[in-house]
């Protein structure tokens, strides 16, 4: 493949708003909710709902970054690029490189979830034999092209909603049985008398983790038709239709099950699957649940990627291998396989490290966003624009501090593995930019008449 002075390889432009949130709904995974449920409750003193409002609020504010940046600069890559674009090209390619521990090990993460529900229910096949499945099949979607990883994502995200309304309905059933019409509507579920604000914004910060996947969504960018009206608008729907699934399937779960006692909470909602549907309705859940991780591991898979796409072309990874394109499905075929390849490290690794690494990686991503669009509103500013100081100024500085009060407030365990993480990327972009003296390899993006860009090197 040349790289020369050759109009950079482009990815095809097949996904309208439809698409583009029902991957980042597939990406955000709407059953997140109930997998974690037990441990939010045990957080917040049994006031799940509440956490996951001030969860909705707090990550409006970035979804609103994420909208503008990606309006402003509609090519793939996203955070990594929006830095590189308003802030620094060597700050970019960091906050690119810290991504990266989101988009690689978020899979992982789903794959590990996946497996270990169905060795729990089938103990006799070995777990690797669920890992290596997921990833076979995921990742043969996902080379095939993001049209086809579309169509069975949308019969999967089908079952998902199928199984989360009759969750719902039946905890709703199961509250009327005992306490009548009037048991529907209560407050309880958003506080009690062991409900505290510092539980509450515990529990939010943990359910803030569910949202992660509306930002996920930029990296489609580029297959995405008009991306400058769609992506803004698909980006804030999929925060504002996930946090409404949350919201919602919280109370009813809450209304079903008071307060914060389980058998275990990290599997709360298996003890209520059957209490609410019996025997039959745990099978239908456990169900729900495999397929619901599949749907995000298909999104997860592709989105990563197409970060490593973007960091190709530019230069900041190996263009010969990361910026590739398969001639035939015009999809960046290696780096699939590669994302794949990685997800096999799932087979020594438990959830619990896997998911320190995301966590690190997405609020550093988010933080930066923010400030990016910051430092859009000043430039504007200095060149006689007037932007809106509430979304350009106000909004992204809200968002910024919320989220740097999550990066904060992870564990141990998480701050030293970014640490780790971060250390290695500055040691390469020494190496790539002589010390730091020169920029990284970049790309040069031009806007046609129709709104899209193209790229040459």
């Amino acid at each position: 493949m040349s790289h020369g002075n050759d109009a950079a390889p482009a990815l095809a432009r097949t996904l309208g708003l439809r698409s583009v949130v029902l991957f980042g709904l597939a990406y955000m995974t709407p059953m997140i909710v109930l997998g974690t449920f037990g441990v939010v409750a045990t957080t917040t003193g049994g006031a799940v709902p509440t956490a996951y409002l001030l969860a909705l609020i707090a990550m409006l504010f970035t979804a609103q970054s994420y909208g503008r940046m990606a309006a402003a600069h509609p090519v793939a890559g996203s955070s990594y690029t929006y830095v590189r674009k308003a802030l620094d090209s060597r700050l970019g390619f960091l906050v690119g490189w810290v991504t990266l521990l989101d988009y690689f090990f978020l899979p992982m993460v789903i794959w590990l979830i996946g497996g270990a529900y169905l060795q729990a229910q089938f103990p006799g096949v070995p777990f690797w034999v669920w890992i290596v499945g997921f990833i076979a099949v995921t990742t043969a979607l996902n080379v095939r092209g993001i049209k086809t990883a579309e169509r069975v994502n949308d019969l999967l995200m089908i079952f998902q909603v199928l199984v989360i309304a009759l969750f719902v309905a039946l905890s709703l059933r199961h509250v009327f049985d005992l306490g009548g019409a009037g048991a529907l509507a209560s407050t309880a579920p958003f506080g009690n008398g062991a409900t505290t604000l510092a539980g509450i914004s515990a529990g939010a910060a943990i359910a803030a983790y569910s949202f992660l996947g509306f930002d996920a969504v930029t990296t489609l960018t580029e297959e995405t038709v008009d991306p400058k009206r769609t992506m803004p608008r698909a980006i804030l729907l999929i925060a504002l239709i996930g946090g409404a699934i949350f919201v919602t399937v919280a109370y009813a779960t809450q209304l079903a099950h008071p307060g914060d006692h389980f058998d275990d909470a990290g599997s709360a909602a298996f003890e209520i699957a059957g209490t609410i549907g019996g025997d039959l309705f745990s099978s239908v859940f456990l169900a729900g649940l495999v397929v619901a991780q599949f749907a995000s591991g298909i999104a997860a898979q592709a989105s990563a990627s197409r970060l490593l796409f973007a960091m190709g072309r530019d230069g900041s990874l190996p263009r010969r291998f990361f910026a590739r394109v398969h001639p035939r499905y015009r999809t960046p075929a290696l780096n699939v396989l590669l994302t794949g390849a990685i997800g096999l490290v799932a087979l020594g690794l438990d959830v619990a490290t896997s998911t320190s690494f995301i966590n690190f990686g997405a609020f550093v991503a988010f933080t930066f966003v923010n400030v990016a669009v910051i430092a859009t509103y000043l430039r504007m500013r200095r060149e006689g624009d007037r932007p809106n100081p509430l979304t350009y100024l106000v909004a992204p500085s809200i968002g910024a501090a919320v989220d740097l009060y999550l990066l904060y407030n992870l564990d141990g365990t998480a701050l030293t593995l970014g640490a780790v993480w971060l250390t290695l990327g500055l040691a390469y972009l020494a190496y790539l930019t002589r010390m730091f003296r020169n920029a990284p390899p970049g790309m040069a993006f031009h806007t046609a008449e129709n709104g899209q860009a193209t790229a040459s090197v």
